[in-house]
């Protein structure tokens, strides 16, 4: 494990790093990164550690929404107070994920840029429609995270870019998400469901292992409490004609896929009979 470490203390500085050098991995929490530079599985030139950039610590309510830089670690979004409500499915996710020692280190842009299909903060980050801004020497632009993932662990950020922050628009409603795993303790989602239920009634379903990347069902409704009750037949059969999931060690299809339906009851029930 052989790599020089690098650690700019500005954006511009990282930016530069970026388009001047070739084969640098940034370390932001270093969960998967430190795992795989151990085994030697992706071995590289350069580790760059981003922590002490200002803007990857943003965390804040701003005109745009709620932001969220790239070194923020899963228990700050536990912990912080702006993240319930319209963004309850965040806490969700991140209470969902690993344990309090991991969440200590994992951040959520690092949890996305993985690109896990069964990623435990993708599916809440896409019901409540995440905007990634990554920034190269050439400038920035703005990924909406629905068009982010590409395929198992790969994603449409360049080499050269930064994943900076992530932006939550200004919305309101209610959210939460659901993961099944086959312990009680540490583990993997075997199928991973989070939905936004707006204030208009329209309602957003995202999932996890259930196809090659996380899915995004989206513009379902409106729906007042009587009517989302009605329709939970026909949500169901909406989300189902969208994924693919396969059979693995961990999970046959057919029990994904009974997992889902579960959840997607499990939902409604939960906002049709009493609230989340």
């Amino acid at each position: 494990m052989n790599f020089e470490f690098l650690q700019p203390s500005t954006l511009g500085e990282a930016a530069n790093i970026l388009n001047s050098h070739d084969d640098v991995k940034i370390l932001a929490g270093g969960t998967d990164l430190l795992v795989e530079l151990r085994e030697n599985e992706y071995p590289c030139r350069y580790v760059m550690d981003i922590k002490k950039i200002p803007e990857l610590n943003a965390f804040g309510q701003t005109a745009a929404g709620l932001e969220i830089g790239g070194a923020v670690n899963l228990n700050s979004i536990l912990e912080s107070g702006l993240v319930g409500g319209t963004y309850s499915a965040l806490k969700d996710g991140a209470r969902s994920h690993a344990n309090t020692l991991l969440r200590n280190r994992a951040t959520l842009i690092g949890n996305l840029c993985t690109a896990s299909p069964g990623a435990d903060m993708a599916p809440a980050a896409l019901v409540l429609d995440g905007v990634l801004e990554a920034v190269s020497a050439a400038g920035s632009r703005q990924i909406p995270l629905c068009d982010f993932f590409t395929g198992v662990k790969t994603h449409v950020l360049r080499k050269n870019e930064l994943a900076v922050k992530i932006t939550f628009p200004q919305k309101q409603g209610q959210g939460l998400y659901l993961k099944k795993k086959r312990i009680k303790g540490h583990d993997l989602a075997q199928v991973g469901v989070a939905a936004f239920w707006a204030a208009d009634g329209k309602l957003a379903v995202a999932l996890g292992v259930v196809a090659t990347t996380p899915i995004l069902v989206s513009g379902l409704g409106p729906f007042d409490k009587k009517s989302l009750a009605g329709a939970k037949a026909d949500i169901e059969r909406e989300i189902l004609s969208r994924i693919n999931p396969r059979s693995s060690r961990r999970s046959s299809r057919e029990y994904r896929i009974a997992i889902v339906k579960h959840f997607i009851g499990e939902t409604i029930s939960r906002w049709t009979e009493g609230g989340v």
